[in-house]
């Protein structure tokens, strides 16, 4: 493969789906992204007809790589077990099954989520950083990824822990704290809650917080107190379509 050529990734989201060539040297897009609608009606068939005019643009920059997707749903073995954002069709899809067959070329799907945190773990604020690292997403809902060694495990889905009593997500979500106005000082508090009782389970070496809103993170993060050092995402929008690039040119490789 020509190493001007790099392998594709597409981040498939609610309202719109974007896709670039990735330089997985410099963890960077090899070229400018380009952003499609998702079509009203997501269903799988739908939405890999997108990600085939996508590739077409890209054609002469993937050339033989693979596409890596990203959905937000739990993906288990490129099987879609979940649905949000998208059409209730994808559960039970074969994803890599059907998108491989559709567009002529090795695609491998996963998480949003983990995407994100493959990017940061590789490119990102978790680089080179050793034990468990947790990746979180503060947007419509929470986000999250886990990082062992270096290693994925993958649709951790831990923005859904009940604390009491209550989905975490519906408490602490970024959008939640839009809708309900709340202050930078309340919202911390929250976060507070969530972050602490994830750190009491899972004893994380480092939290990175992505999402939209990281880029305020000066406004919320210093006033949590935790043991784990907790850090902004350095990637924010562009990690889920470098961590899926990622991903599928290494799983292309086993």
């Amino acid at each position: 493969m020509s190493s001007s050529q790099h392998p594709l990734g597409v981040d498939v989201g609610g309202s719109g789906i974007k896709g670039a060539p990735v330089d997985l040297d410099k963890g960077a897009f090899a070229t400018d992204r380009l952003r499609l609608d998702t079509p009203a009606n997501s269903t799988p068939t739908a939405v890999v007809d997108v990600i085939g005019e996508i590739a077409e643009k890209f054609s002469r920059q993937i050339g033989k790589h693979p596409i890596g997707v990203t959905v937000p749903a739990v993906v288990s073995n490129g099987v879609v077990r979940t649905a949000a954002n998208i059409d209730d069709s994808w559960i039970g899809t074969d994803a890599d099954a059907l998108f491989t067959e559709h567009l002529g070329r090795e695609v491998h799907v996963l998480n949003d989520a983990d995407a994100a945190g493959l990017a940061e773990a590789h490119y990102g604020a978790a680089r080179g950083t050793r034990g468990l690292v947790l990746v979180t997403t503060l947007g419509t809902g929470i986000g999250t990824a886990l990082i062992s060694n270096g290693q994925l495990v993958p649709n951790s889905e831990l923005g859904h822990i009940e604390i009491d009593g209550v989905d975490a997500e519906t408490v602490s979500a970024n959008s939640v704290r839009e809708e309900e106005g709340l202050g930078w000082d309340e919202w911390a508090e929250r976060l507070q809650t969530y972050y602490s009782t994830l750190e009491n389970l899972l004893w994380p070496d480092l939290i990175v917080v992505g999402g939209g809103v990281s880029k305020k993170a000066d406004k919320f993060l210093p006033l949590l107190h935790l043991r784990a050092p907790i850090v902004p995402a350095q990637l924010r929008n562009d990690a889920g379509i470098i961590g899926a690039a990622h991903a599928a040119e290494a799983a292309s490789r086993r």
